[in-house]
């Protein structure tokens, strides 16, 4: 199973490096660079044990930052809790998060990140990719994201999964853990544009009382 992932991978850097060099002048972009893909691994000859394990190498978007906080979204919230002394949290945690503390961005910011989401899940779902997130990075009064994980294809094997939990197991309402690329797409644009707001200024809720007849 990991060794099909790897080798997607390696399919899909040449079209993703080809997305990214497009972007750099045309479009804003999150995604992290795949840098590689190989397999480590060593053989001990007192013992007799071995061991080999195929490494995808992405680019480290906290490079030149330590953050205090690091959340992956996948805008679910489906078994997405992680206990808060991990090192990496989940939606659910940043949900509880932002109840107390929004993180509020202001206009460019709200609009680099929006465009950039919309334009990088475009070109993913039509590559049939799915279950990609959104790492975060607080890193004091700014935050550090980057776009990850985008290796795995919506494959025969994901849609007959898909539609057996949807139609035979059923959700009680929510959607399946395995959806489509297009609604993969949906569900992570819209509540990415949940988790972060803009940051509230004199104009908010302006005309919110109004009444038209």
């Amino acid at each position: 199973w990991y060794q099909r992932r790897v080798r997607e991978a390696v399919v899909s850097t040449q079209s993703t490096g080809e997305y990214v060099t497009d972007s750099v002048d045309k479009r804003p972009t999150l995604l992290a660079k795949i840098i590689g893909a190989c397999t480590v691994g060593f053989n001990n000859t007192a013992s007799g044990v071995s061991m080999k394990q195929d490494v995808i190498i992405m680019e480290n978007i906290f490079y030149d930052v330590t953050p205090s906080a690091v959340y992956d979204l996948k805008g679910s919230v489906r078994n997405r809790l992680a206990e808060e002394a991990d090192e990496v949290l989940l939606d659910e945690n940043f949900l509880h998060h932002i109840v107390n503390d929004p993180v509020y961005l202001r206009p460019h910011s709200k609009t680099f990140l929006r465009e950039a989401i919309n334009c990088d899940t475009a070109f993913l779902a039509a590559q049939s990719i799915i279950d990609y997130s959104l790492l975060v990075g607080m890193c004091g009064d700014r935050i550090v994201v980057g776009i990850i994980d985008y290796i795995r294809k919506f494959t025969f094997d994901k849609k007959v999964e898909m539609i057996f939990k949807t139609n035979m197991i059923g959700s009680a309402g929510k959607m399946p853990t395995i959806v489509s690329p297009e609604m993969y797409r949906e569900r992570f644009c819209n509540q990415i544009e949940r988790y972060f707001p803009l940051v509230p200024d004199k104009w908010t809720g302006m005309g919110s009382d109004l009444q038209y007849s």
